[in-house]
């Protein structure tokens, strides 16, 4: 399954070893009426660039959904920030925000309801988001006793963590998922001319039933 989150928590003796998996400074454009990346996987104290290249107004806003990322209290504050569309011959407006405590962020639009995204905030540095083939792949994790949390947009009720027990050489381990994706329409083509208006066309979702496996590989150290 691509898009999901893959959080890795070693034994609490290893825990320093973690590599540094996630980005720094991400950017998200707001582009053809769709958040790009439509998931982004941070740490916390994380800045958040946020880029309008469509002509038209955004209003984007980032509501904290479901427990913290660790399933206890707490989690990031929700934002709004305002992004007048661009203009020929000019740079993209930009807002930044950082998420300072790890969960979930739904970023949407309230001007644009079809517009949909996610943050994941982790409170793990052993974490990655799978490929296009549903795979997340760590390498150079310590030996011994680890817990695997995986974690899907769609995913209504949130999985508990798996045991894994870490071994010299590859290990792969599947975890099973229970996701109704959202699959999204072709959006739509940027009207020409001067007709473009702040608030800009209106896109559109169709659910399809999808069933997808995702796994994720971890060789030992």
């Amino acid at each position: 399954m691509p898009e999901a989150v893959v959080v890795l928590y070693p034994s609490a003796a290893n825990a320093a070893t973690a590599p540094s998996l996630l980005q720094a400074s991400p950017t998200i454009e707001q582009e053809r009426m769709r958040f790009v990346p439509a998931l982004t996987v941070v740490a916390p104290g994380t800045t958040l660039r946020f880029t309008n290249q469509d002509r038209w107004d955004h209003h984007v806003r980032g509501t904290p959904v479901g427990p913290a990322a660790t399933g206890g209290a707490g989690g990031n504050e929700g934002f709004e920030m305002r992004l007048a569309g661009k203009q020929d011959g000019q740079a993209a407006q930009a807002a930044e925000t950082t998420v300072r405590q790890p969960g979930v962020l739904l970023l949407g639009c309230h001007l644009h309801g079809s517009m949909r995204g996610h943050v994941f905030v982790t409170d793990s540095a052993w974490t990655l988001k799978t490929d296009i083939d549903g795979i997340a792949r760590f390498a150079s994790v310590p030996d011994g006793a680890a817990q695997v949390r995986v974690w899907h947009a769609e995913q209504l009720v949130d999985l508990p963590r798996k045991a894994l027990n870490v071994v010299p050489g590859p290990v792969l381990d599947t975890v099973q998922l229970s996701v109704v994706p959202r699959v999204r329409r072709a959006p739509p083509a940027a009207p020409a001319g001067p007709g473009n208006t702040p608030g800009g066309p209106m896109g559109s979702y169709s659910l399809a039933p999808v069933s997808a496996h995702p796994a994720h590989q971890h060789p030992g150290s």
